[in-house]
């Protein structure tokens, strides 16, 4: 299979061939959601994604997987060690590092903006000193390089129907919507690496602070004033999704049954959360297993047929803007 999709890739070179192999059994070893959603594109488009994949698991490790005895100081050298050889093998358009061979070659066939992956960078450095975010303002600020950028990445990708500016918004929309989404699910998992990513001011409104999520966490139970501040962040985590929904069908065809999947299993954690009566603290909502067997069964079958009818998107015809 995965000689099929190199192939439909046009990627004949062997080491870079090789290195796209490294970034598939990555995806494939930590990210089995991801690599399982990665199915429903055609062969040619599932390299690329992997690479990407692979890039932002190796800073995400940096950051959230640090060596024994590291300080945010040396992560914080270590990520900018990473990013000034990040550009240099654009620069250069080779490394010997398979990933970055890997993603660099992405970055260039599809013409994905270098902008996109400073700011990865930059919101990859806040999360060493920032722990809380005083207004939304501050939250959308960091969102936008830990989440938007990702949909931005990959958008060149998926291929679009209309011009990838007016399709880029939706995007942006729809990895801010996952994140908040994950923020949502994991207030506790977060507060015990002591970070809060839910906007300081709208939680006093319902004179709710970090202590009080503490309180909630330790007991693994939620109080009222809890319950009211996490309708409203669902309510605005909704109002995210349904703006993003309206850029699904400015995708290519192929990609439209992936990343509606996506859309539909992701927003639906929302539901669950709704259906513990907001209580994060307890366990981790999730969709069920059946039901998720059902959505990506059907979006299965229409990724199938779309791959008939349509060919896989061009990198030629979306490397310019």
């Amino acid at each position: 299979m995965t000689r099929m999709e190199l192939d439909a890739a046009g990627i004949e070179e062997p080491a870079l061939r090789s290195a796209y192999r490294d970034c598939r059994e990555l995806n494939a070893r930590h990210g089995r959601t991801y690599f399982l959603a990665t199915r429903m594109l055609a062969p040619a488009q599932r390299p690329a994604v992997h690479a990407l994949y692979g890039f932002a698991r190796m800073l995400d490790d940096i950051v959230d997987e640090p060596a024994p005895g590291a300080t945010s100081a040396t992560i914080a050298a270590e990520l900018d060690a990473a990013e000034e050889r990040f550009f240099s093998a654009l620069a250069a358009d080779r490394d010997d590092d398979p990933v970055l061979q890997a993603v660099v070659d992405t970055v260039t066939r599809y013409g994905i903006p270098d902008e996109h992956f400073r700011a990865f960078f930059r919101s990859m450095r806040m999360d060493l000193t920032v722990t809380d975010y005083p207004r939304r303002s501050a939250l959308d600020y960091y969102m936008h390089g830990s989440a938007e950028v990702i949909g931005l990445q990959m958008l060149p990708v998926l291929g679009t129907v209309t011009s990838r500016q007016e399709a880029a918004p939706y995007a942006a929309s729809l990895g801010k919507a996952f994140q908040l989404t994950n923020f949502l699910r994991d207030v506790a998992e977060d507060l015990a690496r002591d970070r809060v990513y839910l906007p300081a001011d709208e939680l006093a409104a319902f004179d709710v602070d970090r202590e009080r999520l503490r309180w909630c966490a330790d007991g693994e139970r939620v109080d009222d004033r809890v319950r009211d501040a996490l309708v409203e962040q669902v309510a605005i985590t909704r109002a995210i999704y349904a703006e993003a929904r309206l850029g699904i069908t400015m995708l290519h065809p192929v990609s439209r049954p992936c990343v509606a999947t996506a859309f539909i299993l992701y927003s639906e954690i929302l539901g669950c959360i709704e259906q513990a009566g907001y209580n994060v603290f307890s366990r981790r909502a999730k969709v069920s297993r059946s039901r998720r067997l059902r959505v990506a069964g059907g979006a299965l079958a229409r990724a199938y047929w779309s791959r008939v009818r349509h060919q896989a998107p061009d990198p030629v015809a979306v490397a310019v803007p």
